[in-house]
This record gives structure tokens, sequence and C-alpha cells, in this order.
């Protein structure tokens, strides 16, 4: 039977893709659900919303976890567990104390400074680079445009401004190809209800290229990520995983990918398209919507979903947004429109946060309709 972890030389191996660059390949066949690697995070961070929930270090879920005893803001599950994490905790721990509820750089900004500590520390390779180096990471620097150099302006000045300790900056442009490459290659850790815990670096899954039709997945167990199959995979084969979330449409996968990875998925899915038909069902009435109609429900559902993800922490805002919205919507698409999926599955989390759970119920019976 194969040894389960980290990559091994005769099971996978790096190689060029072609038209894709740097890719990862089988050496021996893998069956549907076996485990082709497990890798740690090179560092993580977990999301501040979770603090007290989860171990900072382990991203256990536990009752009963520990705080540090000086910002009193980090909870671990025992002593090896905040010990292990100090390296990383000193970079915010006195910070916290000083700025208070001033203390608010973001989740990308707190995995760059731990990156930073990281690579002082540990110059060497780790176990998590057995494959791809975290300094090999591609930045996609000529494809910024404007707006995207102008965040990361703004996440360097934050960067500055919260970790004037422990941390030792490279130049400007340095801090912008790094904060480039974490924006490509870094990784949303997820618990088993799909809920977010935090995000992480790692560096041998990112080595895998993009497919709408991936033949991998990538799941966590705390703060290992797990790679298994979803298909046979033959000796030879690449490897391939999802970047996005694969619910939506051809051109709103394409558009999601080019927005942060900067290219155009060429699968089969994406090149066949046989599946956005159904994806996008239309409610069938007496007078048909106009082509123009639909392509501008489809417009709005994108843009309320963008407006839905960056307000995610207004709950009681968010059900009525949620419930106008369907409404809106359903004028013109199916319940089983993907759009409509999305936007019931966001309602009935806002609805089992606030203890509406006849509501949540009802969603929940209108989500898995499609399915059965």
């Amino acid at each position: 039977m194969r040894a389960e972890g980290a990559p091994r030389g005769e099971d996978l191996e790096r190689f060029s893709s072609p038209g894709k660059g740097r890719g990862l390949r089988a050496r021996q066949r893998f069956a549907r659900g076996e485990l082709l690697f497990s890798c740690p995070a090179y560092t993580c961070v977990l999301t501040v919303s979770e603090r007290g929930n989860h171990c900072e270090c382990c991203f256990a879920r536990k009752e009963g976890l520990s705080k540090c005893g000086r910002c009193k803001q980090a909870f671990y599950c025992n002593v090896e567990c905040q010990k292990a994490d100090w390296a990383m905790h000193k970079l915010e721990c006195s910070a916290m104390c000083v700025f208070g509820q001033n203390w608010n750089p973001s989740e990308t900004v707190r995995l760059t400074a731990r990156i930073l500590a990281k690579q002082k520390t540990h110059p060497e390779r780790t176990q998590s680079e057995k494959l791809l180096a975290v300094k090999e990471f591609e930045s996609h620097l000529d494809k910024l445009d404007n707006e995207k150099r102008e965040l990361i302006q703004n996440d360097i000045a934050a960067l500055h401004h919260f970790y004037s300790k422990h941390i030792e900056y490279p130049d400007n442009a340095g801090l912008v190809v790094l904060f480039a490459q974490v924006n490509c290659n870094g990784f949303t850790i997820e618990d088993e209800e799909l809920s977010h815990l935090g995000s992480a670096i790692f560096p041998d899954v990112a080595l895998m290229n993009h497919s709408c039709c991936p033949n991998v997945i990538v799941t966590y167990k705390g703060t290992l990520a797990e790679v298994r199959a979803v298909q046979e995979i033959e000796p030879g084969d690449e490897i391939f995983t999802s970047y996005i979330d694969l619910l939506y449409p051809t051109e709103d996968r394409n558009d999601r990918l080019r927005d942060s990875y900067f290219f155009t998925c060429d699968c089969r899915e994406c090149i066949t398209k046989e599946k956005d038909k159904d994806k996008l069902e239309i409610r069938r009435l007496n007078e048909p919507p106009s082509a123009e109609t639909v392509r501008d429900m489809i417009k709005y559902a994108r843009n309320v979903i963008e407006e839905f993800r960056r307000a995610k922490h207004y709950k009681y805002i968010l059900c009525l947004v949620c419930e106008l919205s369907l409404d809106k919507m359903g004028s013109v698409f199916e319940d089983s429109n993907v759009y409509m999926l999305h936007m019931m599955y966001q309602a009935m989390g806002v609805c089992l946060y606030m203890q509406d759970w006849d509501s949540a119920l009802r969603y929940g019976e209108k989500i898995i309709k499609p399915y059965r």
C-alpha cells in the first residue's frame, strides 16, 4: 500500500506543462478517493472572527481554549500549541495591545507578514516545499492593472503600519512582488461546512494547474491540506485542481480566472459549454424574457453576489438583501438557476446565524430540490 503524506518522487513529479508553465504529473496510478499527497501550511492565519472558537496554531475547534495572557485575543488548545505559534503570534501580540480596536490589518497583510518572518527564521526549504518553493511563486506582475497595484500599495502601507517590529522588510519593489505572489497563490482554509477559517500558503499544492474538469480536490484537516483523486488518474496524467467555484457558467468562471489568475481556461468544459444551459435555466413564462432581459439579470445577479461577499459581516442587512434579490431574480430565473441557488444558500446561512430555523429550512428545501 502506498504511504500517505508528502509528495514522493516515485508517485508525482514536477514538469513543464505545455501552455501552462509548471505543473504536477502522476507517475503512478491513483484510484478515485485515494490521497495523492498532503501538505502542511508553510504559514497560516486564523480569521479574526473565529478567534475564541478555534486554536490559533492548529485551527482545531474546541471548548475551553486558553487565551494569550498578554493580548488576550489569541486562543490555543494547550501550552504546546501556544509555544509552537509564538514565533508568528509575537508579530501581532504587542501590536494588538498598542492599537487596541484600531488593529485591523487584512488577512493578506497578516499572511504576508508571517511569510517574511518565516523566510528569516527558516531560510532553508521546508516540508511544505518538496516540489515548489515559495520564492518560485508566479507573481504575474506584468499583468497587474493600476487598481491592483494601488491595492498592493495599500497593503504595503498597512504592513509597515501594523508590523514595525520583528520584521526585516525588502524594498518596495520586493514587497510588490511578494504581495502579488500571495494574491495568486494563497489558499482559503474552510471547515467541513465550507465556512471560512483563515488563509494559508501551501507551496506544493500551488504547483497544480487549474481545470474546470479537475481530477483532484483539496480539503483541509486543520492546517494540513490533503489532495485526493476525484477521477481515476493514470501514470503520465497531469494533476488538475479547480481554483474557483465550478457552480457557475463558463463566462462567469473565466471572468473570475482572468481577474484573479490572469488566464482563460481551455478545458473541455469551457470549450463545449455543455452544462451552461442547465445552469442558467430561465423561468417558463407565457412571454419568454428577451435575451437582453436575461443578460441584464445575469449582470445584476453577479453584482449582488459580489456586494454580498463584501458585506458578509452585516448579517441583518444581508437578510433583506437576500429576500429582495431573490424576488427580483425569480421573475426571470428558475429556482434551479445557479444564481438563485447561490443566493438561497447565502440566505440559508444568514437565517441560521439569526436562528430563524423555519426560514433556513425553507431555503434548504429549495436548494436540494434540483439535486433530487
